[in-house]
């Protein structure tokens, strides 16, 4: 193996999906299920909503493929953020610099994720049943390539999966999603779309698929600003496009916008079942994983790995833009109580000036379909402590005057209380006024005693229980 191979194979294994799983190993937070379970028989699903939000989850015993199943990875912020590499605090803003600052791709020759070469029949994986009244399986944590042959945008997001048997799959994407846009263009030149469905990513990959951006901005590239270096590549069996040398399973295959077959229910990320009517057909073309693959699930739903993985990413993009009209904008949120979707938190810094709190309110409802609640709050207030958040509402807020109420304002498909296509919108001011108190302190020990008992709270937390 010559040096450059060598550094190659240490820079996929050091962002690869497994590396940040051995991260949770150190830190206790895996847990290994060797019972037998049928991945048809909603056993997995059970066990990962069950234990949602807590360790990550592998099941040993899948049934004859050998594939072992990982889920619940990225279940907490805190589990995010670790990811990355950052602190809690830091995390949307490390993404927002992302964003800003993409890193094109590197390709190597050869990867760890082509080391096998399956027969393209999706049923060959352990692919699980989730909810009752779906009408069959999903492969659910995807990150999906494609790129479109005349302008050469490519793009990296999510779309559920449904095996249809053999080599054919219903793919639900919305209509609006750039991957519908570059399918149905495809087809307008009398093509199929190549895609290459990845699976088993480092969170990088993972958070970065799910960011709201342009078309034509590569999220495979703020990935690679996320890891601090490029993604490192390698090109499809069946077609150009290039997927993350160290994943785990590719599906190689084709969009074609002419076939359609109706889905049935499915379940969203309100935690109740929609009904969208006919997906696309995907033809699958080739399936390559590495020697010991595993299967990577994320579990749909109301549940905190799927609301999170949203969440974040759109709390990043909302920031960049906000920043940009409200320099007092500081770090900004999307709860997971809102189902990751639906309810924003913004934090405005000392500098903000009067009518800020209301503009951002006014911004954050206009600038993302689905959000419907925002809630301001001052920078001593952690925008992803829900409970925190809920205090400021009721110590700092004055329902007459801080609460905004905006009707019929558009919203998404997946909204569950739309009527028309619109909802009406709110928001709450809950940022501190001069004239409604006259001290403010919080009533804590001084910040000398907590340093001094720092290494206490960390050895408690920690899991230790007698301290000398």
């Amino acid at each position: 193996m010559s040096p450059t191979a060598r550094d190659d194979t240490r820079a996929i294994e050091r962002n690869s999906f497994r590396s940040f799983l051995a991260a949770l190993q150190e830190r206790g937070e895996v847990a290994r299920i060797h019972r037998a379970m049928d991945p048809a028989g909603f056993e997995l699903s059970a066990c990962l909503s069950a234990l949602d939000p807590g360790p990550a989850l592998i099941f040993t015993s899948t049934g004859a493929s050998g594939i072992p199943v990982v889920g619940n990875l990225l279940s907490t912020v805190d589990r995010i953020a670790l990811g990355l590499g950052v602190a809690r605090s830091a995390l949307t803003t490390r993404i927002a610099q992302a964003i800003a600052a993409p890193l094109a791709v590197s390709v190597v020759e050869r990867g760890p994720v082509q080391e096998v070469e399956m027969p393209p029949e999706l049923g060959l994986l352990p692919v699980p049943r989730f909810f009752e009244h779906e009408t069959g399986p999903y492969i659910t944590a995807g990150c999906i390539v494609a790129q479109d042959r005349v302008t050469g945008h490519r793009n990296l997001s999510y779309a559920r999966l449904k095996p249809l048997g053999g080599d054919r799959a219903l793919i639900g994407i919305a209509p609006n999603h750039h991957l519908a846009v570059m399918a149905r263009a495809a087809a307008a030149r009398g093509e199929r779309l190549p895609i290459a469905i990845t699976l088993g990513n480092h969170p990088a990959v993972l958070l970065a698929a799910a960011l709201y951006l342009k078309l034509g901005d590569d999220e495979m590239e703020v990935a690679g600003a996320l890891l601090g270096e490029p993604v490192a590549t390698v090109r499809c069996r069946t077609s150009e496009l290039q997927v993350p040398a160290g994943a785990e399973i590719v599906i190689e295959g084709e969009i074609d916008v002419s076939e359609t077959v109706e889905e049935g229910p499915v379940s969203e990320y309100h935690g109740m079942y929609e009904r969208y009517g006919a997906g696309y057909v995907v033809t699958v073309r080739a399936i390559t994983r590495r020697r010991d693959a595993m299967l990577q699930v994320v579990e749909p739903g109301f549940h905190q790995e799927h609301v999170l993985l949203g969440a974040v990413s759109i709390a990043a993009g909302l920031q960049s833009s906000l920043k940009a009209i409200i320099p007092a904008t500081g770090n900004v949120a999307v709860s997971g109580s809102g189902c990751g979707r639906l309810s924003a938190v913004v934090t405005l810094t000392g500098e903000q000036r009067p009518g800020d709190a209301r503009k951002a309110i006014l911004a954050t409802l206009s600038a993302i379909n689905l959000i419907k609640q925002v809630t301001v709050v001052d920078e001593d207030v952690d925008p992803w402590d829900e409970f925190a958040v809920q205090w400021a509402i009721a110590t700092r807020m004055r329902a007459e005057r801080d609460i905004v109420v905006v009707p019929g304002m558009r919203t998404d498909r997946s909204e569950p209380m739309k009527l028309g296509g619109t909802i009406a919108k709110y928001g709450y001011d809950a940022t501190r006024r001069a004239q409604d108190r006259d001290d403010w302190t919080r009533a804590l020990p001084p910040r000398s005693a907590f340093e001094r008992v720092a290494a206490i709270v960390a050895s408690i937390k920690g899991g230790q229980r007698s301290i000398r």
